[in-house]
Formats: C-alpha cells, sequence, structure tokens
C-alpha cells in the first residue's frame, strides 16, 4: 500500500507533464505496443526520461562497481555547465524526468545543485543517488532549496563491520548523519522534497540486517525503504557477495550447481523508447548498464539529440533488442523487475 509521501511523489512526477510531453508519452507507449505485438521494432515518438551523469568520480571502492574500482576505459571527468544547458534545451520538450546519476557520486561535482535548479527551472522532475558523506547540515539545507525531487541514499548495512564489506572506504555514520540532516531540513524549511528513499544493496554481507535497515529507515524517518539486488559481474559459479536468501539476489541456483540470470530475458525493452543516458562528455548510450560506453550512439556536442535518437545506430541497436537481445553483452545482465519495493 503506497504511503501519503509516496502518493505525493508520483503525484510530483505527474504534474511536471506537459500537454506536448503527454500526447508524446501516448505516442510511446502505441509504438512500444505495436513492436510488441508485431515482435519488430516500430518506433515512434522522443524520450521522456533521461539519466544525466554529473561525474564518473567516487570516494569509494565498492568491488562491483567499474566506478569505485577505478577500472573504465572511458576518460573521468565532470559535466561542464554549459554542456548540461545544451543537453535541456534540446530535450525539455518531451523529458520530464531526469535522474542525476550514472556513474560516480554526484555530490563531488562542485556545481552539482545548479544541474538541478537549471532542471526545475525548465519544469523536470529531478532524481539522484548518493551514498551521502557529503552532506552536512548547510549542504542539506542546500539541496531542499535547490528543488530536488528524490534522494535515493545507499546504506548497506547497521553496522560500520557490515557496511564497509560493499562500501569500502565509506563511514557509516557519515550516511546516517546525512540522512539526519535532510529529514531535519525538510521539516524546518516545511517542504516535502527530496523524496528521500533508504536503499539497501542486497549483499551476502548485510542480508541478515536488511530487517533492521527498515526498521532504522522508519525511526530516521525517510519516506521510503527499498532492497535493490546486485548485480554481479562473475555469478555462473557463484560470488562471494551473492546473497543465500534467492528472493534478495537476481540469480538462481541450477540442479548442477551454476548459477543463471532469475529473470527471462525476452527480446524487447521499455527503455529503448522511455528514455536514454548521457555520459559527463555528452556521449549519448542505450542505457544505465553500459556503464563504460561500449556502445555510444552519438555525441550532443556536435548533434541533436533528435538526430541522434532517430539515427540508424540507434534503430539498429533497438532492432536487435527485439530479434537477439541476449547477443548484446549489456543485457545479459539486466535487472529489469528485480526490485523489491518496501
Amino acid at each position: 500500500m503506497p504511503t501519503a509521501s509516496g502518493l505525493k511523489d508520483s503525484l510530483g512526477i505527474i504534474k511536471h507533464l506537459t500537454f506536448l510531453r503527454f500526447i508524446n508519452v501516448v505516442i510511446l507507449n502505441i509504438s512500444y505496443l505495436s513492436s510488441r505485438l508485431f515482435k519488430k521494432s516500430l518506433h515512434a515518438g522522443m524520450p521522456f526520461s533521461l539519466s544525466i551523469e554529473p561525474t564518473t568520480a567516487c570516494n569509494l571502492g565498492c568491488p562491483e562497481c567499474p566506478s569505485g574500482l577505478k577500472q573504465f576505459s572511458r576518460p573521468t571527468g565532470k559535466l561542464d555547465i554549459e554542456l548540461h544547458q545544451k543537453m535541456l534545451e534540446e530535450v525539455k520538450r518531451h523529458v520530464f524526468y531526469i535522474n542525476y546519476y550514472f556513474q560516480g557520486e554526484p555530490f563531488l561535482h562542485p556545481q552539482f545543485l545548479e544541474l538541478i535548479k537549471e532542471a526545475k527551472r525548465n519544469k523536470i522532475y529531478t532524481a539522484t543517488s548518493t551514498n551521502a558523506h557529503f552532506i552536512d547540515y548547510k549542504k542539506a539545507e542546500e539541496i531542499v532549496n535547490s528543488g530536488l525531487d528524490r534522494l535515493i541514499i545507499s546504506i548497506d548495512g547497521i553496522t560500520q563491520s557490515t557496511y564497509e564489506q560493499y562500501r569500502v572506504h565509506g563511514q557509516l555514520n557519515k550516511v546516517l548523519e546525512a540522512t539526519a540532516h535532510l529529514v531535519s531540513a525538510k521539516k524546518e524549511l516545511g517542504m516535502n522534497t527530496p523524496y528521500l528513499i533508504f536503499q539497501i544493496l542486497a549483499v551476502a554481507p548485510n542480508e541478515n540486517e536488511i530487517e533492521d535497515v527498515l526498521k532504522l529507515g522508519k525511526e530516521l524517518g525517510v519516506d521510503e525503504v527499498r532492497i535493490k539486488t546486485a548485480q554481479l559481474y562473475d555469478y555462473k559459479n557463484g560470488h562471494p557477495l551473492m546473497p543465500e536468501n534467492e528472493s534478495y539476489s537476481r540469480y538462481r541456483k541450477k540442479a548442477d550447481g551454476t548459477y543463471i540470470l532469475k529473470y527471462k530475458l525476452g527480446n524487447y525493452c521499455w527503455r529503448m523508447w522511455s528514455g536514454s543516458v548521457f555520459t559527463w562528455d555528452g556521449k549519448l548510450v542505450p542505457c544505465c548498464f553500459d556503464k563504460d560506453a561500449q556502445h555510444q550512439l552519438g555525441d550532443i556536442k556536435n548533434q541533436t539529440f533528435r538526430s541522434i535518437w532517430k539515427n540508424e545506430r540507434y534503430n539498429l541497436f533497438r532492432k536487435q533488442v527485439f530479434s537477439k537481445r541476449k547477443d548484446i553483452d549489456i543485457c545479459q545482465n539486466c535487472s529489469e523487475g528485480s526490485k523489491v519495493w518496501i
């Protein structure tokens, strides 16, 4: 049953719909359903959501994260303010939801909240995800005043010894203090936003503390707690981070002792219609599973967004999704449908 704050958050997204944005969503849905029905890519419309990467830099060293492990083949950097303005100018007629997160820790971008404010000036719902190590009370007030609509806080345990097994170099006390600051700032400023979400990445070290995280979230006053299954790159023969409880995992064990992805990989994907991802340097990639930007479909620095969205390379990628999705590397570990909502 959705909470009152959850309903307000959902309504907050809907309120960013204009007539033209609504018509575009209808067109997207019709073309996607037609593609499912006829089993081929029949694409029309423009995306209504985007992910924009503020930076690839990160202060942590999480073991399954290329950003934390510094294992990118692409360059590290931060989004230029003028490039961001060009992105918004290109998409503002149809996009009404932007997640300011891809890889890296967003609050390491020195002008991160300026990105949020610019999106809000264009009547776009904004969200981001953080490890919450850079949020003191002053920053919490700035976040609330920026208009940020949703903030996901990663919390992977209720003790430092558990938390740091995945969030390497992280300090749990900073996460808890930041959360308290945000809850307090919202109350003192009389604001309902940002909608605060505790998100626990379910892994073997913390699976026995998940129920305690749910309780902690309620005690601290966050709006929602989510359990997210972990993407493991080498899972076939098991993995030290894989939870024993399969309900917390996106993999299942076969009779021969090996593991496979729990969810069926069909030849379709709504993300190819609904959204796309900008890297910090303006490259457009199909979705958030292309962490190293191996499937670059265009560059906003020297192309229009519409020309990229409609180009032959993008359409060929969509066609492959509708014919041989299992052959696409980034699709082989896809978590569509793998979140547990609390």
